[in-house]
């Protein structure tokens, strides 16, 4: 989709459509009374009747029967006033791309900016949303439907010096959408296409387009450096492992980087300890951290921030065959640390732990990992929230101020030293799972022993990464979870410099 902006009156612009963003109130809207004049009474009808509420995401379709110069109106709730934000607006630009989907609708034009307190973010917002909020997955779709989805989205601006100050805000959109949607493209792959080769494969197409370096370590690479733990995983399955690094050098060549670090188990099976067969087609996005790695690195590419980056992807299949590695086993991680193995559906903090120590050699500023970890985050937090855990106060409050404006929300968990009595082990130095209780801590314990004095963060992503219903600019399925978190929070660090 293309997303232009236009300096032309909202009630005198030509269109097939017209988005116009409604509160519960409709007086506090904007341009709401211009438009039910103009419309002979008819919106302000519909809200008296209770056939539109203004309740967040509700949408009413009205044709203008040439009122004005736009074809058709589209309603799209915004909630009360007092509760209006950014995300609000994401999420109404998204609901309006779905509730045109299947409408044959081409072009539109959009008021719903109006309704931000600032220009600049209601902008962005409402591009984010429409970007995001059309996409649809269906690569392996050979009946699709005839109709075609939006193609072009019109932002209408007051004058030209807010189109000057708003371009490059759509520029930007327009650079993280594209990797956010590149990130949604790999979750979304099944688990025979989405291979760790594929991952490594596509990491190397990404860096040629974008000029970042990239270097793939194999299975030889991994036993000369000790890898074990992440070796182990891979041991029941014909797909080899892989180990992606991306490096983006924006700042001064002296400038420690930030290193980010995502998990890449391109299919979970749970190994030896197997998972129910319910859901377990889902498994496929047990890659979404490593996905969402290379997003971010393509986005700030594609952005050109001024400072370095480093993404880290170690990639592996965790299936059950006849060599895979077994509750019981012992295995040295590459910090030298030996792993008692309770739980071979305990995986990702393998290959994580293997990830975090290699990022020592980068001596990062700050160091992050993303992973669909535990169900236990699942339980706790649902879809609305990732997890998040570390070892630096100011890390930690800059990823939650970054959660806030991308609408990707963080809520911190505790990560005491009495969570680590849950992974003490009696043969080795530590178990890979201490059982039902506190999963999602005592998973982030665990790796913070890697992490060992490195400023370090962990955000366990398992119940936001995939979307089971839709909502505003989140389709079912893949959402790119932890891409635009990401950019903000590295865009933050960029601004500070």
């Amino acid at each position: 989709m293309d997303i232009t902006l236009a300096v032309s009156p909202p009630l005198g612009h030509p269109c097939p459509a017209l988005i116009v963003g409604c509160f519960e109130t409709a007086a506090d809207s904007a341009h709401f009374a211009e438009m039910d004049e103009a419309l002979a009474g008819i919106p302000g009808e519909l809200y008296r009747l209770g056939e539109f509420s203004g309740k967040q995401n509700t949408v009413k379709l009205l044709h203008t029967f040439g009122r004005i110069p736009a074809d058709r109106v589209l309603l799209v709730g915004l909630g009360k006033r007092r509760d209006a934000d950014l995300d609000r607006l994401r999420h109404a630009a998204g609901t309006a791309m779905q509730a045109l989907r299947m409408t044959g609708i081409k072009e539109i034009a959009s008021t719903l900016h109006l309704n931000a307190a600032g220009m600049e973010e209601g902008i962005q917002a409402v591009a984010e949303g429409f970007l995001l909020g059309g996409y649809e997955f269906s690569a392996y779709k050979t009946d699709l439907p005839t109709l075609a989805q939006v193609q072009t989205a019109t932002l209408l601006l007051a004058g030209p010096e807010e189109q000057a100050r708003c371009e490059p805000a759509v520029r930007r959109v327009r650079t993280i959408a594209e990797a956010v949607l590149f990130c949604r493209d790999l979750v979304s792959q099944p688990g025979n296409v989405a291979t760790p080769s594929y991952l490594a494969e596509r990491a190397m197409e990404m860096a040629g387009r974008t000029g970042l370096e990239c270097h793939i370590l194999d299975r030889e690479e991994l036993e000369r450096n000790g890898m074990e733990a992440l070796l182990a995983v891979s041991r029941g399955s014909k797909q080899a492992p892989k180990f992606i690094t991306l490096e983006y050098r924006g700042g001064a060549q002296d400038d420690r980087p930030v290193v980010i670090v995502g998990k890449g188990v391109t299919f979970d099976s749970g190994g030896i300890s197997l998972k129910p067969r319910e859901g377990m087609e889902r498994m496929k996005d047990d890659m979404a951290g490593g996905a969402a790695v290379l997003g971010t690195m393509m986005a700030v590419a594609g952005l050109g921030l001024p400072c370095n980056v480093v993404g880290l992807v170690p990639a592996a299949e965790n299936l059950p065959d006849g060599g895979a590695y077994k509750p019981g086993d012992i295995i040295r991680s590459m910090a030298g640390k030996t792993i008692e193995v309770v739980n071979t559906d305990a995986e990702g903090r393998m290959l994580l732990c293997d990830a975090l120590h290699y990022a020592h050699r980068y001596r990062p500023a700050a160091l992050i990992d993303l992973a669909t970890l535990t169900g236990a985050c699942v339980v706790a937090l649902g879809p609305f929230a990732s997890g998040l855990m570390g070892n630096d106060e100011g890390l930690k409050r800059a990823l939650k101020k970054a959660g806030e404006a991308s609408g990707e929300r963080l809520w911190e968990l505790p990560l005491w030293e009495e969570y680590g009595e849950l992974m003490k082990s009696d043969v080795a130095d530590l178990k890979n799972a201490g059982g039902p209780a506190a999963g999602t801590i005592s998973a982030g314990w665990f790796l913070s022993r890697f992490a060992e004095k490195m400023k370090w963060a962990h955000l366990d992503i398992a119940g936001t990464a995939w979307e089971e219903k839709g909502r505003g600019y989140l389709p079912k399925g893949a959402t790119g979870v932890g891409v635009r978190l990401l950019v903000e929070f590295l865009r933050g660090i960029s601004r500070g410099k």
